[in-house]
């Protein structure tokens, strides 16, 4: 994690990070660790640990809360009743997670605000990363993944994801030693038909059948070759000769190029 945090300067003296805690594995990690770094880091940064109830049915928040006051973390639970909204727009048999997460994500940014932090941290990981790449690639039609920070579009609030180069068996090994209180997050019903479900277990095959695919790929994402890309306004934004006029690069667009009649150059 300190790798990653520092390959992308995730962190600087003075922040103030809202850390997003879900209940699950990854965000019990990342607040983990993060209180460990903060006790021993050269620079000084402030945590806040951030938990939503969305009013899912059942949700066990005083297992989170007790967690919290049991480890001294600086601890806030915000109640918001999204999943009403999400059961209402949804239709049935659809699945909720694009929504329920857009709707998540506002109230972070809002209690952020509140709060006076300029960070929010996420715990997403190195395989949630690769499985967005491969959903833009088949289902958006675009080469895009998390990545590990986003400077907000008002550039107030930074979103941070210092696992992004964590796997996550190790997530999970490092969770089962430590016994988090997990929250299960199927608290709106087992939807197995996510497509990021299925595309997760394809990349896990992968890994089977050719074991470092997953770190392959990960360095994939750290290796782009724009060039060797489609992307002519990306060529542009980075001032490649492909993307130039005739009379910057010296070359003629294909566009300009003019087509033989029929018959041309037959004897």
């Amino acid at each position: 994690m300190s790798r990653a945090i520092a390959d992308y300067g995730m962190i600087a003296e003075g922040d103030r990070i809202l850390v997003a805690v879900s209940g699950g594995k990854d965000s019990y990690t990342m607040l983990h660790l993060l209180g460990s770094l903060a006790r021993r880091a050269p620079v000084r940064f402030a945590l806040k640990a951030v938990n939503i109830d969305q009013g899912h049915p059942g949700f066990p928040a005083e297992r989170i809360s007790g967690f919290m006051a049991s480890e001294g973390f600086d601890f806030l639970m915000v109640r918001e009743d999204t999943y009403s909204i999400v059961t209402e727009k949804i239709p049935e048999g659809k699945t909720y997670c694009s929504l329920c997460s857009r709707l998540r994500r506002g109230i972070l940014y809002r209690v952020a605000s509140e709060l006076g932090c300029n960070k929010i941290a996420l715990g997403h990981h190195r395989d949630d990363a690769l499985q967005t790449l491969l959903l833009n690639l088949l289902f958006a039609g675009q080469l895009a993944s998390m990545p590990p920070k986003l400077v907000g579009d008002d550039g107030r609030c930074v979103v941070i994801r210092p696992l992004v180069y964590c796997s996550e068996e190790d997530i999970a090994a490092f969770s089962d030693l430590v016994s988090f209180p997990i929250v299960p997050c199927d608290l709106c019903g087992s939807q197995d038909n996510l497509q990021r479900k299925i595309v997760g277990e394809m990349i896990s095959d992968w890994e089977r059948r050719r074991p470092g695919t997953k770190s392959i790929m990960l360095a994939a994402l750290q290796n782009v070759r724009p060039s060797q890309l489609y992307d002519a306004r990306l060529w542009k934004a980075l001032g490649l000769d492909v993307a130039l006029p005739v009379e910057e690069s010296g070359t003629i667009p294909v566009h300009r190029l003019s087509r033989p009649k029929p018959g041309a150059g037959k004897p």
